[in-house]
């Protein structure tokens, strides 16, 4: 048997990247005859080439005039889209795999929605899926945000509705980007020229639908639309009738009819968007449509478009004014909602998944029903068998309300899906809606600076000088005042987005004119950067009274670094004891002080013996599920005890582990932005992250190395090139890597100061000095390993060459001298011990 889940169509046409695409499910613009020829052509290509059990993913191009159809590729296996089709149709493919895959047949297993079908039989949906994907260009100055073949998307949203126009909505808000629809106002800014808006169009980029949105505003019609874009008529004119129905909306600004207003919802507009071009508050709209009776029903993914009851309760909101498939007082237990991630991006991955499915995996266990919201299908918190129900929806203040009034939960979890709930629960605080945990207060004392400096002032903590701007010119006499280096941090970021280390006034200037805009509703944090200090990360859970410190975790990178882009290892290394025990004690104190009830993470720095407070996240942290995993102790699960009111010292803690060392290590996707200088800075860039353990840190770097994809070579040739601050600090991270009998090699500087020390260095032309040179050896894989460092106002761009050729080519390169040390280390172990494989189970067990 072959059971086609489903068929999912690219919006864009060929030459982008399915991951970058939008996509739709199922295919909106075949006709009958040609979905069931490329049905037909699927089954002969599976049967050709020999998939007797498993999943199957083949992509198409389909003419859209003469109707030719190409096979583009055909993966063996489950595909990105795997993941996007099993939570459009609840028809899970990778578990129905492993199942096929030890012998059983379609027919032999049961379908998990309805209970009472089998997985032979074909699905089919009665609603419209939108994937739209997320984009970090932001995060690597110089890439264009052009589409190609080459995916460079991070993340994706994924929204179900009872139209392709409802859907998209609700997709294009779930971005998380600002958006409240297909709305894209120029209030306040000259509209853009007809010709600039071609000009937008003619090539696929991340924008394109502010650029379609602009056309149809600016009167160019969807065939002329199709012509300059490929995109199917189909899509553009749905899309050009939400822009009529926009019209209509500002015509009738005094006084909108119900009907229209109900009309726009079924479309899939948001109570945000109608404010804004009704020139209302969104408050007023949602007053003026529950008076009408205007309200959202919820719809379960049954897999059979209705034919057969869904037993998994897995739900979607649409206006269509059809049944609500939710019945009310179905739940006699005690409810409560978790706010999960939404999309995947930079600074907020899945690690924040992992807090909220063990979340809904705790409720459970102590008898309460777990209710998820989220809108991200990359997610295991979306799957429909991991909490008591899942509500497919985007993380607005309005979907995420409709919500909570139609289940009525005693409380919502909202400090575990980072920063995405955190924003949404001081809404929710508004409504006097029921928080669990950590009080919205106390999160804004710890993000206030103001407030938190008179706390650290309080308990007798250091914190590097700092001060907060207002303005243009208070951020200059703030600076003046500090002295440099210093660190600016732009209020409201995440991920460290537009942080920068400055070391001089003018490079400050253009900051403040070019990259931000600083005004008295977005300050800016201006404060002291502590050179060559040590970070360390805690995470802790407190209940008000008591503080369990789950792991002091000690970053590999010095300071200046962002945590999420820094190695990080437990136990610490190099702490001295009487630090640890100070770092102990300041976090208990904080956690107490700032009324923490749940998890905490905090951030320290050491410099001269001085422990500094750098951060405090009341909230999830990256490092927890690392942190659980090194440890073996389910920081997640007495969080969430915690929230729901049981004492610490009521919980029951496993014995730490003794005798082995877990490293944590970044992945980043440099190869896919390849204009972009890959340097280390304040701004994370790092989209994942492995981990490896070990008996020594040695050992477990090198493991975590090897695991993110890096090339530890053995011999051959390193290439030093070090700023004139670390030309110190580079001698001793030179003797380790002669005296693993590699060949250095260095630009003339830096060589003459390592021969000058007795470190026998080779010089190397720089790009500009001439023929052969560093870059051109790199590209010859002449040279093996790359230690760079860029730290100064020079260095930054420099270099710039020699680390992307470096990226270009595929040769390991480090950008900080602790990181080329460790590298050192690991490299020394690989040579000396012998490979040793644990299972984690027999360590923390």
């Amino acid at each position: 048997n072959v059971v086609i889940v489903c068929s999912v169509e690219n919006l864009d046409p060929m030459g982008v990247h399915t991951g970058d695409s939008i996509t739709v499910a199922p295919a909106q613009t075949l006709s009958d005859k040609e979905y069931h020829a490329l049905r037909d052509a699927s089954i002969r290509i599976i049967r050709a080439v020999g998939v007797d059990a498993g999943g199957c993913n083949i992509q198409f191009a389909i003419h859209p005039q003469t109707g030719r159809v190409v096979v583009i590729e055909m993966n063996p296996r489950v595909s990105r889209s795997s993941a996007l089709v099993s939570k459009a149709t609840g028809v899970p493919i990778a578990k129905i795999s492993a199942r096929l895959a030890v012998g059983y047949t379609l027919d032999e297993i049961p379908n998990d929605i309805t209970r009472t079908t089998p997985a032979s039989f074909e699905p089919a949906i009665d609603y419209v899926v939108t994937k739209i994907p997320r984009f970090s260009f932001e995060k690597f100055p110089g890439v264009q945000s052009e589409l190609s073949p080459q995916m460079k998307s991070v993340g994706e949203v994924m929204a179900i509705g009872a139209t392709f126009q409802e859907s998209f909505q609700k997709a294009l808000r779930g971005l998380e980007i600002g958006l409240s629809g297909f709305y894209f106002p120029t209030e306040g800014t000259e509209p853009p020229e007809q010709g600039q808006i071609l000009e937008k169009l003619l090539r696929p980029s991340s924008e394109r639908v502010r650029w379609i949105y602009h056309a149809l505003h600016a009167g160019i019609t969807p065939i002329e639309l199709n012509r300059l874009t490929g995109i199917d008529l189909w899509f553009l004119d749905n899309l050009h009738e939400l822009v009529r129905i926009e019209h209509q909306l500002s015509e009738n600004q005094e006084q909108p009819s119900p009907a229209l207003i109900q009309l726009a919802k079924r479309k899939g507009f948001s109570d945000r968007q109608i404010a804004a071009i009704l020139k209302r508050s969104e408050s007023e709209i949602r007053q003026l449509r529950v008076n009408a009776g205007i309200l959202p029903v919820y719809k379960a993914v049954d897999t059979c478009a209705g034919e057969f009851e869904a037993e998994t309760p897995y739900f979607y909101s649409t206006y269509d004014g059809s049944e609500n498939e939710v019945q009310p007082g179905e739940t006699p237990n005690k409810k409560v909602i978790i706010l999960g991630g939404g999309p995947n991006r930079i600074g907020q991955g899945i690690e924040f998944d992992y807090c909220c499915v063990h979340a809904a995996m705790t409720l459970q266990k102590l008898g309460y029903e777990a209710i998820m919201v989220n809108s991200n299908p990359e997610t295991v918190s979306t799957d429909y068998d991991i909490s008591n129900r899942l509500y497919f929806e985007p993380l607005t203040p309005e979907d995420v309300m409709n919500i909570i009034r139609q289940e009525k939960p005693l409380g919502i979890i909202a400090q575990l899906g980072g920063q995405t709930p955190l924003k949404l629960a001081q809404t929710l605080r508004k409504e006097n809606l029921p928080i669990l945990g950590t009080s919205t207060e106390s999160i804004d004392l710890a993000e206030d600076r103001d407030k938190f400096g008179r706390i650290l002032a309080r308990l007798g903590l250091n914190a590097p000088q700092s001060g907060i701007a207002r303005s243009e010119e208070e951020a200059l006499a703030v600076a003046e005042k500090i002295g440099f280096p210093l660190i600016a941090r732009p209020s409201y970021v995440l991920g460290g987005q537009a942080m920068r280390i400055f070391y001089g006034l003018e490079s400050l200037k253009a900051y403040l004119t070019e990259v931000i805009h600083v005004e008295p509703d977005y300050p800016v944090l201006i404060e002291r950067f502590l050179e060559e200090a040590m970070e360390v990360d805690v995470d802790a859970v407190s209940d008000g009274k008591d503080v369990y410190i789950g792991a002091v975790l000690e970053h590999i990178e010095h300071a200046g670094v962002h945590s999420g882009d820094s190695s990080c290892v437990w136990p610490t290394q190099t702490v001295p004891p009487h630090l640890y025990d100070e770092i102990v004690e300041a976090t208990r104190r904080l956690a107490l002080e700032l009324g923490v009830k749940g998890l905490l993470n905090i951030q320290f720095a050491i410099c001269n013996d001085t422990l500094y407070v750098l951060e405090v996240n009341p909230r999830a942290s990256r490092t927890v599920p690392f942190t659980c995993k090194a440890t073996g102790v389910p920081l997640i699960s007495m969080a969430v005890e915690v929230m729901l009111g049981k004492a610490l010292a009521d919980i029951p803690i496993p014995k730490l582990p003794q005798g082995f060392v877990a490293v944590k290590t970044p992945v980043f996707p440099f190869i896919k932005f390849k204009e972009s200088d890959p340097k280390l800075g304040p701004e994370m860039r790092s989209t994942g992250e492995v981990m490896g353990i070990d008996t020594s840190f040695p050992m477990a770097f090198a493991k975590a190395l090897l695991a993110a994809g890096h090339t530890l070579p053995s011999q051959g040739r390193v290439f030093i090139s070090v700023n004139d601050m670390d030309k110190p600090n580079a001698l001793e991270v030179a003797r380790m890597y002669a005296q693993l009998g590699f060949q250095l090699v260095a630009t003339q500087g830096t060589a003459a100061f390592l021969n000058q020390h007795g470190i026998q260095t080779d010089s190397i032309l720089k790009k500009h000095e001439g023929s052969p040179n560093v870059e051109e050896w790199i590209a010859e894989s002449r040279i093996q390993l790359v230690i760079n460092t860029p730290i100064g106002e020079n260095a930054l761009t420099d270099d710039s060459y020699i680390r992307k050729a470096a990226v270009l080519h595929n040769i390991p390169m480090v950008t900080t001298l602790s990181g080329a040390k460790a590298m050192a280390q690991a490299i020394a172990s690989l040579k000396r011990e012998e490979f040793r494989i644990n299972s984690l189970q027999s360590i923390l067990l």
